[in-house]
């Protein structure tokens, strides 16, 4: 029986595991924390099939002005934590032009298309259908020309790809949502995304359907694992030290940091992000983007949880909450939110490549190891496709899609 050890028990390495195992794998799942306590809890809950096209840098200089100055919560940045993402970041930009998004744009939607189906194929074998509501989600625009944008583009994904979606009046909205303060100039609503009401939840459904057929879930440091030969791969657990024949860095974030000892130098922008639930106010019905504001409100199990945009901040800096409350403050204006519902926010960081394609396949020099990381803000949307993905390569399938967009070698 072939083996292997999967570094990383997020949405990614969750669903790498369930893929190999169905291939007939031995499998241990390997983490410091329970599954889907790290990012893959953290988001905003949207499976985002509607999400074909990767989030490009802007190269409108007045946008980058706001950035600058601060006039804009969608992106915040500490001065003294640039000198950690400049070369990504240069590198993100450079991929931003034009014809470089198309062309990451036309590998996203390969792997994105597919989210929702291999979602469903795990789903059905659990019992999260419960957690999943296939309605959709809304954007709120508060400025005419930025609305009529979204409209445009909205347009070319349904000429394209038959992405569905709705123009709201600001009436429309306040009517969905009537418990809105400010319907603002109108809205977008995606129809086909699904929402999850507690993503972490989902994830560790997943991995009681990995236990659940026979698969091993370990505590242990990823920063152990070594070659050991034959060929093969071993790491250090709570229980002792086991082995297999392949190794799959699926550890988000952290996958560049590891990868460094064995020779790989992989470029990533990192984004924190924020989050928070509160309890006790208006009810939501469907998740809710303020597109202005650089956040989103979600309802969830625990409440309604706010999401923030990204923060450039240094790998192990303190929380800084400017975000998040600037967010918070527009919230209430729109929404009674309540009270916060835990003493202190969450984080997580996003794993931004600068391509904006995840890095999918076998390790360039070391025979038995694999890499699958780097999924920017969909990871919980692609974990279950690229975890297919990889998984076809590694028992040498025919991939689900061609896999050459994402080969590790491009780094």
């Amino acid at each position: 029986m072939k083996s292997a050890i999967v570094l990383g028990a997020g949405m990614v390495g969750v669903a790498t595991a369930l893929h190999l195992q169905q291939r007939g794998w031995a499998i241990v799942l390997l983490d410091r924390k329970v599954p889907g306590r790290e990012t893959s809890h953290g988001n905003a809950g949207i499976i985002q099939s509607e999400a074909l096209r990767p989030y490009p840098m802007s190269h409108d200089w007045r946008e980058l002005a706001k950035i600058a100055t601060g006039h804009t919560n969608d992106v915040r940045y500490h001065i003294a934590a640039l000198p950690h993402h400049l070369g990504p970041l240069l590198c993100y930009w450079w991929h931003s032009f034009p014809a470089r998004h198309a062309g990451a744009s036309a590998a996203y939607a390969q792997i994105i298309g597919c989210a929702t189906c291999e979602h469903e194929g795990f789903i059905q074998h659990t019992e999260a259908g419960n957690l999943i509501r296939r309605d959709g989600f809304r954007i709120l625009y508060r400025d005419q020309s930025a609305l009529e944008a979204a409209i445009a583009a909205a347009e070319l994904l349904r000429r394209a790809y038959d992405v569905k979606s709705s123009v709201m009046t600001s009436w429309d909205l306040r009517q969905a949502e009537p418990s809105l303060a400010d319907g603002g100039v109108g809205g977008l609503h995606w129809l086909e995304p699904w929402t999850v009401s507690d993503p972490g939840a989902l994830v560790s459904a997943y991995a009681d359907l990995f236990t659940r057929l026979g698969g091993n879930i370990v505590r242990g440091d990823a920063k152990s694992l070594s070659g050991s030969g034959n060929p093969g791969w071993s790491v250090m657990t709570e229980d002792g030290r086991i082995e297999a024949e392949k190794a799959i860095i699926a550890l988000g974030p952290w996958s560049p940091d590891l990868l460094r000892r064995f020779g790989y130098r992989f470029p990533m922008v990192r984004k924190r992000g924020y989050h928070r639930h509160y309890a006790g106010g208006s009810r939501l019905d469907l998740p809710l983007y303020d597109a202005a504001n650089g956040y989103v409100l979600a309802p969830m199990a625990k409440g309604v949880r706010i999401t923030t945009g990204a923060e450039f901040a240094a790998p192990q800096g303190k929380p800084d909450l400017t975000q998040l409350e600037y967010a918070e403050q527009a919230a209430y204006r729109l929404l009674d939110l309540g009270q916060p519902v835990e003493p202190e926010p969450g984080f997580g960081t996003r794993p931004c490549m600068p391509d904006m394609l995840p890095v999918i396949g076998a390790a360039p020099r070391h025979r038995g190891l694999w890499l699958h990381f780097g999924h920017g803000h969909q990871g919980f949307t692609l974990g279950p496709t690229t975890g297919r993905l990889i998984a076809e390569m590694m028992n040498n399938e025919s991939p689900m899609v061609d896999p050459y967009p994402y080969r590790p070698e491009r780094y």
